[in-house]
């Protein structure tokens, strides 16, 4: 017996084909690397899969004194077969993460232990190294020990966990994450101010304009779209220098000494500015398809009424114009927070943000639990900003053309 499909179900999965393929771009685009991401936050495997015996011997201690004989043999044994398998430089790499110092430790010891034939082991790994008679250094194999850990995300807000369990501030020298996480809210909030302040008088120019002089503006508009990142950065770093073009007509103007140049770039100066004329059209765009729809009619009418320009606009056009306000800030606050090349390239160390932080950890010191759980709160902030815009303003008065 035949069986029929219905119309209606026909449609579905004919709609369901069509969209199969985006889905499954942004699946492995974006939710997969995202879902990747937020593991290696919490999972860091590597020295609980190579010290197993150790670990679970150390369970046992009660972290007063040092370990007894048989936690310092199975360690013995484990590093030696971490040698063998090319593993203890990631050993040592995590352990020296919770506490400086102990890479050498732990691959010194282990190169050296091929020359100790037997126990006992306590004295053997002493004598190579004092640092196997410190408490802290079973403590932090300890606390690398966990395959599952908050680890990461407390070393991202400046706090860790004791040897006792409980949480606190990192040293003073080591508190850097909280200060960057600040910095790069204020840093995209004023940039965002900015872009608003320069974008809203040029959106509603175009909107305004007659057509043939609005295409043109648009087009002037979009010229950065069409522009490699690279090479707009790079032009503000030749505008911006010392020895720039900016410098020498303010110089030939009168305005500053040659010897007294404005250092405008490899700060937080040369940050703000090159990051707004960057996002400026991402301002300009959405207040631009919303000011389109407002009819000129509606100020001529208030003007009537015998309301003043500045009363017409606060009470007519403002209130029209908030969808695009309320787009274009977003978009570009979200881009600021997560915006790298440009802070590298014209911020020098006063103009770094939190993005920059995240990459030295991902190509540098290859600490990508601690990258991963940085991103992790940076993507939670935006979340937690998001919900308060769409629950103060509303994500459906948002206007994108």
């Amino acid at each position: 017996m035949k069986v029929s499909v219905a119309p209606e179900r026909r449609a579905q999965l004919r709609a369901l084909g069509l969209v199969a393929p985006l889905l499954i771009f942004i699946g492995v685009t974006f939710i997969a690397p995202l879902a990747t991401m937020l593991t290696r936050s919490v999972h860091d495997p590597v020295v609980a899969d190579a010290l197993p015996e150790t670990l679970a011997l150390l369970e046992a201690w009660d972290g007063t004194g040092t370990p007894p004989e048989a936690v310092y043999a199975a360690a013995a044994r484990e590093l030696e077969r971490a040698t063998a398998e090319r593993t203890v430089g990631q050993v040592a790499g995590r352990v020296n993460r919770v506490q400086g110092g102990l890479r050498s430790v732990v691959t010194g010891t282990a190169r050296d232990l091929g020359d100790i034939g037997q126990g006992p082991w306590r004295e053997a790994m002493t004598a190579i190294d004092e640092a196997w008679a410190d408490p802290a250094t079973w403590h932090a194999i300890r606390t690398t020990g966990e395959r599952f850990t908050a680890r990461h995300y407390l070393n991202a807000v400046d706090l860790q966990r004791l040897p006792d369990g409980s949480v606190a501030s990192q040293p003073e020298e080591r508190r850097i994450y909280l200060r960057l996480f600040l910095r790069t809210l204020m840093v995209s909030g004023v940039i965002t101010l900015l872009c608003l302040l320069l974008g809203y008088p040029i959106a509603h120019l175009i909107a305004r304009a007659p057509p043939h002089r609005a295409n043109l503006l648009l087009v002037l508009v979009l010229v950065p779209f069409w522009t490699s990142l690279l090479v707009r950065t790079t032009a503000w770093i030749v505008l911006l220098q010392t020895q720039g073009v900016l410098n020498d007509i303010l110089v030939a103007m009168g305005l500053v000494s040659d010897d007294g140049r404005l250092a405008m770039v490899y700060n937080m100066t040369g940050t703000i500015v090159a990051m707004t004329h960057v996002l400026l059209p991402f301002m300009v765009l959405p207040l631009y398809s919303v000011m389109r729809g407002i009819p000129a009619t509606h100020m001529n009418a208030a003007a009537s009424l015998g309301a003043t320009p500045l009363q017409a606009f606060l009470r007519v056009y403002w209130p029209q114009s908030l969808p695009g306000v309320g787009a274009g800030a977003l978009l570009v606050f979200i881009l600021a927070i997560g915006y790298y090349i440009t802070p590298a390239l014209v911020g020098g160390s006063d103009g770094q943000l939190i993005s920059n932080m995240i990459a030295y950890h991902m190509q540098t010191s290859l600490n990508w639990g601690l990258a991963a759980a940085l991103g992790g709160v940076l993507l939670a902030g935006v979340l937690v900003l998001y919900a308060l815009y769409d629950r103060l303003v509303g994500v459906e008065r948002m206007g994108l053309g």
